[in-house]
């Protein structure tokens, strides 16, 4: 049986199968009360974990937890924001930057490697900038701030995490994952998409016993099917200044 942490947001259903299959799960939760809930969502999960994923320390301190637990077969990036305001943090970027580009790169840097990655992404990245001109909006700032672009941007961006650790460590299975749009927090009460076949392709990569799931630098949709990323998520070069941009605003170096 394989042991998988998950970050916070669909990983409670998924985590509920993975329970179920005889795997030992952490949870992650931003605060006590959060923490709280998980374990309520989902009884047989081995612990949560917590930290604020919005902050450099916060995801710092996140790695370190998940380092004392020992090691794991598989990380989830699940965490990730859409809609709302600008939210500067206390790094000055906004949340939804922190929360869905920085951190899983710090996470990936930091935890012990597991035998397999697994990078949240979105039908929406095909609408996302390639350009890396700005990656944090600390240029332009929130007067210019919208919400969708930065989404579907960062979405595109852990395609490309998912494609740069696959070509980094050879002896990690590396993929992004579209979960489609579901009815939890993201997709709104009103998602058409089919929750059990975005869990399948979750559970599918985490186990990674299936043919699809022993590919790297993948991009899966719902009902374990491989599809086609952006084609700007393929260079290697914009793959790699993307983690530089990172490293140096985390102060987070890639080894």
């Amino acid at each position: 049986m394989a042991r998988i942490f998950i970050t916070y947001g669909l990983g409670s259903a998924v985590a509920q199968r993975l329970v179920a299959n005889g795997h030992n799960v952490v949870l992650h939760a931003r605060n006590a009360q959060r923490a709280k809930d998980a374990t309520a969502a989902c009884p047989g999960a081995e612990t949560v974990v917590i930290g604020d994923l919005s902050t450099i320390s916060g995801t710092k301190g996140l790695a370190e937890q998940v380092n004392k637990l020992g090691a794991f077969d598989c990380v989830i990036h699940n965490a990730g924001l859409y809609r709302g305001r600008f939210r500067k943090t206390s790094d000055g970027i906004p949340a939804l930057a922190a929360v869905n580009t920085v951190a899983p790169y710090i996470l990936t840097s930091l935890i012990t490697r597991p035998k397999r990655l697994v990078f949240l992404s979105a039908e929406k990245h095909q609408s996302g900038s390639p350009s890396l001109d700005d990656v944090l909006w600390t240029q332009r700032g929130e007067s210019k701030w919208s919400d969708n672009a930065a989404f579907c941007a960062s979405k595109l961006h852990n395609v490309m995490f998912a494609k740069a650790f696959a070509r980094r460590w050879p002896d990690a299975k590396s993929n992004a994952l579209d979960p489609g749009s579901v009815a939890k927090k993201m997709g709104g009460s009103s998602a058409s998409g089919n929750i059990d076949a975005a869990i399948e392709t979750y559970v599918m990569l985490a186990e990674g016993e299936d043919e699809l799931a022993k590919k790297s630098g993948r991009y899966f949709r719902p009902g374990k099917r491989e599809g086609s990323p952006h084609k700007a998520t393929e260079d290697e070069k914009a793959q790699d200044r993307l983690l530089e941009i990172c490293a140096e605003f985390s102060g987070v170096k890639l080894t």
